[in-house]
Parts: structure tokens; sequence; C-alpha cells
């Protein structure tokens, strides 16, 4: 999947659908060639270098007026010789300069992938599912050696790239700025897609057209954040979700980062995508490393579906990992939207038991169990079971459950500590706090400095505690503010810039550690809902709670826009209470049981409280859920109408071999004699003959018909309902079943 033109100094990476090609300019800087289609592996492209002299330029070389870097199209860009735009590496010497200038070394071409020491990363399992190509470069002036890792997959559409530094001079160096990757692209005629928003509405789907300047998202907030994700695609204007052009760009990493779009005053495009440079910087000292976090990149001409199905097949398969990732998830019910702190052990196992006679597989106790925890103020750092609701303890009651036939599942909040708390009383040097500056708090809680061993040692061994002893399955783990007044007193100023980063390497490393002890152990991820919903968690929880906002109708934009990057195997999706906690939205529990089954399906609320009918209704969600939930999760997921841009929300996931199925269909509000309408699908066999059945519908129709004139909606709102017969109302989602016959 690697050749070299040894002649030309070509570089071609190439899985026979995608192409990535680089090459080695004169002066020893590599230069960027082409990401895109498939070509040749045998052609020569040195041709596709474009030079030209243009006035106000600076030239690397005298009595050279045609070689500038600010107008090549460039690989992995410095700071400080002849270009101008923002640069990949700034590196700062003991002199105080800047300047870095790193020279092509020489390569290799290395079976499968290697991974990345403290950070998550895709890998492979197989030696010939990749190739990676290592190019080692050097800054003669500062003995720095820069290698640049290039991974190829063989059956999905994507190359991961990072970056790593090694110090071999003899004086201090510090690394400014290490993007994970940059790539030049010929021309800027596109549009970028982000995925942004705020807490309980995450991932919201913004286009824009690319003009001169930056465009671009990011986070200072220590987390990847609620705001936007470490997340940024590129498309034609006529691009759909179809088909056309798209590029998509995702960073594997949970703390800071930047994705930044460049137009320059040409039309050339610089695409950048790593740890924020505000507020970072790294003191390498001889002899040590740093290796920046994956950044994966992806190419389909099959439009922004055919980019989305390329992550989640990666991102499924080869970065979520472990005993869950290809297990079937166990359908959970969660207590915290139906009580909140209030709670005794004997209503506890009375919510359990009406779960389990519904079928539900996992109880999950949230916050509230442990120290003096009655409301958000306290209690946070002492991760011992309050005995006055719960007198057996978690031991106790974890027995109690799965007597019942049911695992059970604990809530943890362990980055976080309120003041009032033993731990903190014990400890309170453990926060992240500026000498001589106020603290600021959020949900009345502080963070734990998790750059800190000694703090990550703590918190282990009392999470370690009540794990080797109660019987727990799954583990919810939450994350509820931002990090502010970042310092840490274990390190000197000069390592100051480091703390965000070595805080995400420690909640790396308290994860790999839980991993290790108890391997069986399923974590989910959590972040005040969507705050730290990302590619770099889904290496350690094999799924995420998606957002606090479990509203049906929300959830709609919010799982449309995260499944842009991220497969249905990690959206954490559930029915709640209604009206709806968060919006007092009054939906029908089929529609949340519709929307929710597109994830890990659970519930939020207290069936004690349903009617029988309902209770029947869940019960039937449950056991649909079981059936189809490896097919849910492994499916080929296609978006087929927008709840960004009508009344009307369509999704489908099919088997990737076309034999069957589910799509969603939801009107958000009700219509009055409405249009027909048809809903083209995708993903089926064009002369396969297919039963299709819902809860109004049944008939017969080959696959190229549904595909092109479309499945047929059944929907009562067009024309005049006469019949009294429902199914004209707000919120109405139906699912068809589709099978190959």
């Amino acid at each position: 999947m690697i050749t070299v033109n040894e002649k030309e100094k070509v570089f071609h990476l190439n899985n026979g659908r995608i192409s990535y090609l680089f090459y080695v300019m004169e002066s020893g800087q590599l230069g960027h060639l082409y990401f895109g289609k498939v070509l040749n592996p045998g052609g020569s492209y040195l041709h596709m270098v474009e030079k030209a002299h243009r006035p106000m330029t600076t030239y690397i070389n005298e009595g050279d007026l045609y070689t500038s870097y600010e107008h090549l199209r460039q690989e992995y860009p410095c700071y400080g010789t002849s270009d101008y735009r923002y640069p990949a590496l700034e590196i700062q010497g003991g002199d105080g300069s800047r300047i870095c200038r790193i020279e092509y070394q020489g390569y290799e071409i290395i079976k499968g992938k290697k991974p990345l020491s403290g950070l998550p990363a895709t890998y492979t399992e197989e030696e010939d599912e990749a190739a990676t190509l290592e190019i080692r470069m050097k800054d003669a002036w500062r003995n720095l050696e820069v290698i640049l890792s290039y991974s190829i997959f063989r059956d999905v559409d994507a190359i991961a790239r990072s970056v790593k530094f090694v110090n071999n001079g003899k004086e201090d160096l510090m690394i400014n700025r290490a993007m994970s990757m940059s790539v030049d692209m010929p021309d800027a005629d596109y549009q970028s897609l982000q995925l942004s928003g705020a807490w309980a509405r995450e991932r919201a789907v913004k286009v824009r057209d690319l003009e001169p300047g930056f465009t671009g998202v990011s986070s200072m907030r220590g987390n990847s954040s609620h705001q936007h994700n470490p997340f940024l695609a590129l498309k034609r204007k006529n691009t759909t979700e179809s088909s056309g052009e798209a590029y998509g760009f995702s960073l594997v990493y949970s703390g800071n980062f930047l994705a930044q779009a460049e137009v320059d005053n040409y039309q050339v495009l610089r695409v950048m995508l790593g740890i924020n440079p505000f507020g970072f910087s790294w003191n390498l000292e001889p002899g040590e490393t740093f290796v920046t976090p994956e950044a994966v990149m992806v190419y389909s001409d099959e439009g922004l579906n055919g980019m989305s199905i390329q992550f989640h097949r990666l991102y499924r398969k080869r970065l979520a990992r472990g005993f869950w990732r290809d297990k079937e998830r166990p359908v959970l019910i969660n207590n915290w939207e139906a009580t909140q702190f209030d709670y005794v052990e004997e209503d506890l196992l009375k919510f359990a038991g009406k779960a389990k006679e519904c079928g539900i597989e996992l109880f999950v106790l949230d916050d509230g169990w442990f120290g003096e925890r009655n409301d958000d103020k306290r209690g946070l750092g002492d991760w011992k079971a309050n005995r006055e609701k719960l007198p057996g303890g978690i031991e106790g009651l974890s027995e109690k459950i799965e007597a019942l036939g049911m695992k059970f599942g604990l809530w943890f909040e362990p980055e976080m500590v309120n003041k009032d708390s033993d731990f903190f009383r014990q400890h309170p040097d453990y926060i992240i706090q500026t000498p001589g500056r106020s603290v600021s708090h959020g949900r009345n809680q502080f963070v734990l400095d998790f750059s800190r061993k000694e703090v990550v040692d703590a918190v282990y061994e009392q999470m370690y505690e009540l794990l080797s002893k109660a019987k727990i399955s799954y583990i919810k783990w939450d994350m509820n503010r931002s990090i502010s007044e970042c310092y840490s007193s274990a390190y000197p100023a000069k390592r100051q810039g480091e703390i965000f980063h070595r805080y995400i390497l420690g909640v790396y490393a308290l994860h790999e550690r839980l991993i290790k002890e108890f391997p069986e152990l399923l974590i989910e991820s959590c972040s005040s809902g969507g705050g730290r919903f990302d590619a770099g968690m889904l290496y350690y929880a094999p799924q995420g709670w998606v957002s606090d906002d479990s509203d049906a109708v929300e959830r709609l934009k919010i799982q449309y826009g995260t499944s842009f990057v991220y497969p249905l195997s990690c959206m954490g999706a559930h029915v709640s209470a209604c009206p709806n906690e968060q919006v007092g939205r009054r939906t029908p529990i089929e529609t949340r049981g519709n929307v929710a089954y597109t994830g890990a399906f659970g519930y939020e609320l207290d069936l004690n409280k349903l009617n029988n009918e309902e209770i029947e209704v869940v019960k039937e969600q449950v056991e649909f859920y079981r059936k189809n939930r490896k097919f849910i999760a492994a499916g080929d997921f296609y978006r087929l109408l927008s709840p960004f841009e009508g009344n009307f929300a369509a999704w489908e996931i099919a088997e990737p071999d076309g034999s069957r199925a589910l799509v969603t269909v939801t009107r958000i509000l009700s219509e009055i004699n409405g249009a027909y309408r048809r809903l083209p699908l995708r993903g089926l066999l064009k002369n396969r003959k297919y039963h299709i059945q819902s809860k109004y519908i049944s008939y017969d129709a080959y696959g190229d018909e549904l595909m092109q004139f479309g499945l047929m909606l059944e929907d009562k709102s067009s024309g005049q309902v006469i019949d009294g017969s429902g199914g004209c109302q707000d919120f109405l989602s139906l699912i068809y079943e589709i099978s190959a016959k």
C-alpha cells in the first residue's frame, strides 16, 4: 500500500481506492502533491508541483525567484523560513530563536501500525490491515529529530497521522506548536462543516463557504467541549449526503484542540489539526521525546455519508477495543432523572424490580450514593457508600440487583472534588489552582490535578477498592466542568504550558489501569452529556452519553450531527420521562423509543409511574432492540432527511450486504392536508425484492424502486383525516422494517 519513487523521492500511499502523495523538495522539506481518489501507482507526479514568481515574496535561495515556502504546498511546514502562513511546528531554543527548518533524512515502511505510548490511537490486529510510512526529518541546528508517521488502512479509506519529536541535542527545547497533521490542498473551492453547539444541544451541523482567511473550531477548556467537536470536514459546494467529494479530519484526543482551514490569497487551502497551541508548550529536555495525538483523515467521493461510513467502520472496529467492542450492549435503566439525589435502597430495589419485569438487563445507580452526597455541594471525592441510604453499601446493593437477574452499574466523577469532602480536607493541594489567585468553581466542584501521578493513584485506590469487592459490571464516568486557573504546584514555571496535556494523559492513564485490572468492565464516558464526546475517549469507553438532553425531538439533531463521525455503537441513547426534564415536551413513548434505538439503548425514567399500556410498549421496545441490537450497532448508517433543514427527520441502517434495513422517519410537527411523500433509500441491492413492513403499511418492492422512486411513506396528514384512525399528531415516528425476500 506504500510505494516510493526513489529517483524522484515521491511517496505514494494507495489502498486501491484513495491515494496520498508527497515528495522531498530540493531544499529537504516535504512538499504535498495530492490527496483524493486513487491514482495509478506507476505514475510520475512531480509535474503537480506549481511554482511562479510572485511579487513581495521571500525566496529560499539567493538568485532563485521561484522557490518560496509561502507559495509551495507543504506537508509539515515550520515557522520562520519564507512561509507566512500558520505553521505546523514552532520550536524555541535556549537562544530565544523560534526559527526551525527540518530536512529529510530517510524513511522506513512498517507492516501494520505502531501504538502511541500513553495516547489513544487506531490499531491493527493483523499486519496486512495497514501499512505505515515513517519519514525521518531533522533540524540540524537544534539536533532535533522529527518523525512523521502515516498509516494507510487496507479496508477503510483513511490515513492516520502523528508526529514524534526527539531531542538529540544538549540543550532544552521548547515546543510551542506541534500539530498532528497539516495538508496543503491545491484549491479552496470548498465548504467547511463543523459540529458545534452548547450543553444539551451538542454537535449541530454548521456549514460555511471558505474565504481567504481562517475558518476553524477549537477548545481551550481542558476538554474537547460541548461547544465544538475535534472534527472538521470539507465538501465541494455540490456535494450531498450521497454524492460528491468530501474530506473528514478527526482528532483522537480529548483535550484542548485546534481544527483550522486557512485560505491564502492565491486560493491554496491549508488544513491543520492538533493540540491547541494557545496555552500549550512542552519543555523537551535532551534525550526526551514528545508524541502528538493521532489525526485521522478520510476521503470519499460518495458524499458526506460516504465519509461518515468510513469513520464508523474504522472507529467501531479499530479504535474502540477490548471485551465490549463487538459484544451486544445491555439494555440499561438509570435512576437519575427519576430520583436525582433523593432515594434509599428500598426505592432502588423497587425501581430495578420493575425494570427486570420489562426485560431490562442493567441497573445503573447514578449520583448521590457516596459520602454526604445529598446535593451537588458536597461529597465528591469520597467514593465510599452512604450507609444511611445503602445500609449494605455498594457490595450489598449490587448483590441484591444481581439476585434479581440484572447486572449492576455505578456512577463516578473521579476527576472532581467538592471542598466539603473528606478527600479535599485531607488533600487541599490536590486541585488545579494558581497560587495567589482565586479558584473558580463549576457545579460547586473543583478539578483534581490529574497531571500528578499521586493524585491519579489516590483516586484509583478508591475506585479499585469498590470495583474489586462489589459486583459492578458498568461504570458511568462523568465530568461536569472544564478547567480554569490551569496551574500545577508539582511542576516548575517552564513546564506550566504542559499541564492541560498532562491532565488528559492522567485521565487516559487511569482508564488504562482500570481496563487492565477489570477487562470486562463496560465504561460509558459522560461529561455533562457531550462535553468530552470524542474519538480519544472511544478508545477507553466503547460508548458515551451523547447529551444530557434526552428529549427525543432534540435528540434527532444531536444524534444526526454526532453520526458524521461516530458510529451508533458508541452513542448512549435513552427513553426519558414525559414531560421531558430538559425542555418539558410531551412526546409519545413510541417516538422516544424509535429515536433511542439508534444507539446504545436504555431508559431514564421510573417505570413504576407508567400505566399498563405504557409498560406493554416498554416491553415491546426492549424486545425489539434486543432482537436488532447487533444489526443496529454494526450496520451502515445513512442520513436521509436532516432535522436541521425541515419538518421531517429520517435515517436508515442497512446491512453491508444489502439484505435488510431499518428506516426511522419522524415528523416533528403535524400537518394538515399535506403532500404525498416518498423517501429514496440507500444501501440496498437494486435487483433484489424486499418486503416493507411498518405500523400502517405492508408491501413488496425491488431495491431499485426503493432507491430511485423511494419508500412510500404512510403519512396520515397527507389529505384530510376522516376516519379518526390517528397518526395525525406532533412528534410522530415510524419504523419501517425492510427485508430481502
